[in-house]
């Protein structure tokens, strides 16, 4: 099926597809239900190798309403692992790249992986990112776990009278637990760029001033829609670069995959 067909079905009934794309992963995977989802962004992939060994790996595009990652530093493929927690055992699903709005397939086509990964049993989405650091503060290399978020692109996942609160979207509780193991990291307002153009250091200058710490041009949708249908989100941004105007350097993908 071409993309556009794709997108089209998708478009028509998005929880739907959600629900077809997850009951072939049961299959794929042998597993009734999964627990926990992470959606592995830029420069994120790597990470997953600290997992160990999946159960199972397969391609996106082995699922329906699933297009495959054309972003360098995605990779397109869905891991599961079995992963013990203390004295329990819980199913993991790994998306290794996502869809970006900029990319043109809309907002469903974004919103598929974590909306298929709460179809699948996920009542936790852990969301990752690459990111321009607004704050001066931070540094290239450092996690900053998201706690708020502001949205420049004028577009949402959802669509007619269906009214969300967001007051705990990136869920405190969440947060709290990755803090009782690292108490150093910092929190921060992300703000959601639709790309793919970088900002201006005018843009930025009015970002930091309303607020944001962190930029980039994913998350933010997933996150809402994750947190539309139940879930609890966690939401990690990698500060890949200082934002643009900050040191007067010149921005390149090749910092953020």
């Amino acid at each position: 099926m071409d993309n556009l067909k794709i997108i089209e079905v998708l478009d028509k009934d998005p929880l739907a597809v959600a629900q077809a794309a997850a009951n072939q992963i049961s299959q794929l995977t042998k597993k009734q239900t999964h627990q926990v989802a992470l959606v592995l962004g830029s420069g994120w992939v790597s990470a997953a190798d600290s997992l160990g060994k999946p159960t199972h790996e397969f391609s996106v595009t082995e699922l329906p309403g699933f297009i495959n990652p054309t972003v360098a530093g995605h990779g397109g493929k869905i891991r599961s692992y079995d992963l013990s927690i203390g004295d329990k055992s819980i199913s993991v699903l790994v998306f290794l790249g996502r869809t970006h709005f900029y990319e043109g397939l809309g907002m469903n086509a974004v919103c598929h992986s974590v909306r298929t990964a709460v179809k699948t049993g996920c009542k936790s989405i852990v969301l990752t990112n690459a990111a321009g650091g607004i704050n001066r503060d931070y540094r290239v290399g450092q996690p900053v776990l998201i706690r708020d978020h502001i949205s420049l692109t004028a577009a949402s996942p959802l669509s007619g009278a269906n009214f969300v609160d967001l007051t705990d979207l990136y869920s405190k509780e969440l947060r709290n637990i990755v803090k009782q193991s690292d108490s150093t990291l910092s929190e921060g307002v992300y703000v959601h760029w639709r790309g793919p153009t970088y900002e201006t250091p005018a843009e930025i200058n009015m970002m930091r001033t309303i607020g944001a710490d962190l930029v980039g041009m994913s998350t933010v949708p997933e996150a809402i829609a994750a947190h539309a249908l139940g879930a609890k989100v966690l939401a990690i941004s990698l500060v890949t670069n200082a934002a643009a105007g900050v040191t007067g350097e010149k921005l390149d993908h090749s910092a953020v995959s």
